[in-house]
C-alpha cells in the first residue's frame, strides 16, 4: 500500500534552516505529483511547495527561502527550508497525487517549530 513517511523537523531558531524529508512506497514515484502542505494551529492546511515533472512551484511566502526536490532512485521529496521564521512554525504533511482528480495521499506530518 501507498506510505509517506516525514522526517526531519524540529526546534530551530528564527534564521536557520531544516531539511525535511518524505520517504515513499507503494506507487510509481516518478508519475506522481509530490507536495508539502503545512498546517499551524488555528489555521487551514495551505500548499507550500509542489514539484511535478522538472517543474516546481511554491506558495508566496516561501518562494527564495524553501526549495523542493525529488530522487526518483530513491522515492523521496525533501524540501530545504532557510532563514525560517516564526510564522513557518506547523506541522508540515508530504503528499502524493497522480493527477488533479485523483486520490491524495498524505503522511502522518513533522512538527516544525521556529522559536527562540
Amino acid at each position: 500500500q501507498v506510505q509517506l513517511v516525514e522526517s526531519g523537523g524540529g526546534l530551530v531558531q528564527p534564521g536557520g534552516s531544516l531539511r525535511l524529508s518524505c520517504a515513499t512506497s507503494g506507487f510509481t514515484f516518478s508519475a506522481y505529483v509530490l507536495s508539502w502542505y503545512r498546517q499551524a494551529p488555528g489555521k487551514e492546511r495551505e500548499l507550500v511547495a509542489t514539484s511535478s515533472g522538472g517543474s516546481t512551484n511554491y506558495a508566496d511566502s516561501v518562494k527564495g527561502r524553501f526549495t523542493i526536490s525529488r530522487d526518483n532512485a530513491k522515492n523521496t521529496v525533501y524540501l530545504q527550508m532557510n532563514s525560517l521564521k516564526p510564522e513557518d512554525t506547523a506541522v508540515y504533511y508530504c503528499n502524493a497525487k497522480r493527477s488533479p482528480l485523483a486520490r491524495d495521499y498524505w503522511g502522518l506530518g513533522t512538527q516544525v517549530t521556529v522559536s527562540s
